[in-house]
């Protein structure tokens, strides 16, 4: 499914009024489908998902270091791995503080959505390779910049239409790179950028000229879309650029949320990069279900270990989200990590990390492939990042437990939904705990229901909540969920320091509620859509279903700080090293305490000089954080929130970090088309 869903839009309500009032301590303030027994032969076994057979892999192989020495960010997260590190030290915790805007490019691709043009929801991690930085742009531009001074080289429009086919917005994440092996001196396309469309397309642009690839596809464009035959409710949507592993382009697709029960099913592809034939189909739903759910897809970037032939799929949930009474049977690939051979697209091993999904927790960024001592023993591991705030750590070339993964009872609903059939147990990770408390309701905010005159109050007594994994019900105002269906930890990720083994990630804190309606009721109930949230139909579904934040008459969350952190955990042990607020709500002019921090779309780059650097949050700042300590270093005003990757890269010498300043308007009503990039003032070492 679509990226973040949570509406931390409420924080920009906090206003000066909020501040005015607020005392100064709170400033500073069948059997179910995917039971543990139909999971037994799937979740540390080869697996045969109906139309591939299993490959094997040799356990014993010593794994190879995955510490990166190219000083260029060639892919959506630096490197396949994931790690979203760069060796550079030219920049270090002592010196960041001096950092300065050394330029800026401004696409002219945004909209707010006030006109004909829906909004735009910008989240390109600039890539820079072949001595240059690509971006593409939510109205289907591609651009090519000089990464020394953002003088642009190329553009390519892609005229992809200017529509919400699948999403509320029109969305980009960027574009991919490939070279040629040995490139050939004046042949073109020896080096290809690859670009997605929201309406199924994927362009192959020479990386010098911006021409077209007249050998891959139809003239360097192939329809994705063709392969779209079973339940064509919506385009395949290419709004995240392809994981390139040697000369494979493999990737999935994103499609509209919540709207259908039946969808098209899960699948994701490996095409020729040279050529755009299509190499082998890994399909997430049994063959014998496919026609009557749907969706399991992957529209989030994958990992790839290149040097054991692997690629890592965080797979989604089926449809519909919230009600599962059409998909009973075992659907073991949905909402888990699921490792393929790359050269033919059959199941290695696969984990699944939520049994018969009905609360929309997609697996939803790639896996962070890490070599660890845990115990004095190295271990080839993976750590794969959740919205309930979890962190899965396993053996990546076995998918086995590196810290025990315990299957727990979870709550078994009211009984108020017809039809449903939930799992009795879902994994949980002993180790690193969990990023957030889910055992019990997350505390009242006393101000924002002092302001609500105890509406928080009210609504808190009126949410059904046994903890976490409770079901949605149809009674009263819903069920509370806490981490929301956006994610403890969003499509950014986990980043990964491999000299300290430190890993650092940013999660949200977001409280919703769900309501499921009867058909009749819901038509009743149904007063529209906002941007990925308030009410959906889930058609073909007995039940519709409406999806809120808890919040005050005044938009004031009704939970307490902090509504975001970032956090870093120590990988030998997997004991958190340090964790603090991140970020700050902003809205009319007025920062909100920064000791409340901001629920945060994007994720983190990590370098060798000791700095995490991270945009993400509501107040459109892009900041440097003390890798060893968690102390902000430096921080400065963007356009727009950075709601991207931010990329590190060296050229002519001179280390430098590029962040996308493009907004998400679920994050906040301000969006740009900023590339902002910072370096050192060229006197200092």
């Amino acid at each position: 499914m679509p990226h973040s869903r949570f509406a931390a839009r409420a924080l920009g309500s906090l206003t000066a009024l909020a501040l005015l009032i607020a005392p100064a301590t709170l400033l500073a303030q069948d059997q179910p489908a995917d039971t543990p027994a139909a999971q037994a032969q799937s979740n540390n076994a080869d697996v045969d998902n109906g139309t591939q057979k299993s490959a094997s892999t040799d356990s014993d192989r010593q794994s190879i270091p995955l510490v990166p020495n190219s000083t260029d960010w060639s892919s959506f997260h630096g490197q396949l791995n994931a790690q979203k590190y760069s060796p550079l030290k030219q920049i270090t915790a002592d010196n960041v503080s001096d950092l300065e805007k050394v330029w800026e490019y401004h696409t002219g691709d945004v909209s707010d959505g006030s006109g004909d043009i829906p909004a735009t929801v910008w989240s390109a991690t600039p890539v820079v390779a072949n001595d240059t930085m690509y971006v593409a742009t939510p109205f289907g531009h591609v651009i090519a910049l000089d990464p020394g001074t953002g003088k642009q080289k190329w553009t390519f429009d892609t005229k992809s239409p200017l529509k919400a086919l699948t999403q509320p917005v029109l969305k980009n994440r960027g574009v991919a790179y490939w070279q040629a092996d040995d490139p050939v001196s004046g042949q073109s396309c020896q080096k290809v950028i690859y670009a997605g469309t929201g309406d199924g397309k994927l362009y192959a642009l020479d990386a010098d000229s911006g021409e077209r690839c007249a050998d891959f596809a139809d003239n360097g464009m192939l329809d994705v879309n063709q392969w779209n035959t079973i339940n064509d409710k919506f385009p395949l949507a290419l709004l995240q650029p392809p994981t390139v592993v040697g000369d494979h382009l493999i990737f999935g697709w994103a499609g509209k949320d919540w709207a259908y029960a039946e969808a098209p099913p899960g699948t994701v592809f490996s095409v020729n990069a040279r050529t755009g034939e299509r190499e082998w189909t890994f399909e997430a739903i049994p063959a014998d279900i496919r026609k009557k759910t749907g969706t399991a897809n992957v529209w989030t970037q994958m990992s790839a270990d290149a040097e054991h032939g692997l690629v890592y799929l965080p797979v989604a949930s089926p449809s519909p989200n919230y009600w599962g009474g059409n998909r009973k049977e075992s659907i073991p690939y949905g909402t888990s990590t699921t490792a393929l051979d790359v050269d033919t697209g059959k199941v290695v091993w696969s984990r699944q990390w939520v049994h018969h999904d009905v609360w929309d927790y997609d697996i939803n960024s790639a896996p962070t492939l890490m070599d660890i001592t845990v115990d004095g023993k190295q271990i080839p591991a993976l750590i794969q990042a959740t919205k309930q705030g979890f962190l899965f750590v396993v053996n990546r070339l076995t998918g086995k437990d590196v810290w025990p993964i315990e299957e727990r009872p979870v709550p078994q609903g009211d009984g108020s939904v017809e039809g449903e059939q939930l799992s009795p147990t879902q994994p949980f990770p002993t180790k690193p705990a969990p990023l957030l408390d889910q055992s019990k309701k997350p505390k009242i905010w006393g101000l924002a229901d002092a302001v609500g005159g105890g509406q928080c109050s009210r609504l808190w007594d009126d949410l059904y909540y046994e903890g976490m994994y409770t079901p949605p019900t149809t009674k009263g105002e819903g069920t509370l969920t806490y981490p929301d269906s956006s994610g403890g930890v969003q499509w950014g990720g986990v980043a990964f320091d491999p000299q300290s083994q430190t890993a650092i990630v940013n999660t949200s804190h977001i409280v919703q509620y769900v309501k499921l309606y009867n058909r009749e009721d819901y038509k009743k109930a149904d007063t529209g859509s906002g941007n990925e949230s308030g009410f959906s139909p889930q058609e073909g579904a007995p039940y519709g279903m409406r999806l809120k934040v808890a919040r005050n008459w005044l938009g004031m969350p009704c939970w307490e700080p902090p509504f975001g952190e970032l956090v870093a955990i120590d990988m030998h042990t997997g004991d958190v090293k340090w964790r603090r607020p991140v970020g700050a709500a902003q809205q009319y002019g007025f920062f909100m305490p920064e000791s409340w921090g901001s629920p945060t779309i994007g994720g983190p780059a990590v370098t060798a000089g000791g700095v995490v650097f991270i945009g993400a949050s509501m107040d459109a700042k892009v900041r440097a954080y003390s890798l060893k300590t968690g102390d902000e270093l430096w921080e400065d005003q963007a356009e727009a929130p950075a709601v991207a990757n931010p990329s590190v890269y060296e050229y002519k010498g001179r280390e430098y970090v590029a962040f996308v300043a493009g907004g998400n308007t679920i994050l906040k009503d301000q969006v740009g088309d900023q590339v902002v990039v910072y370096a050192l003032p060229e006197n200092d070492d």
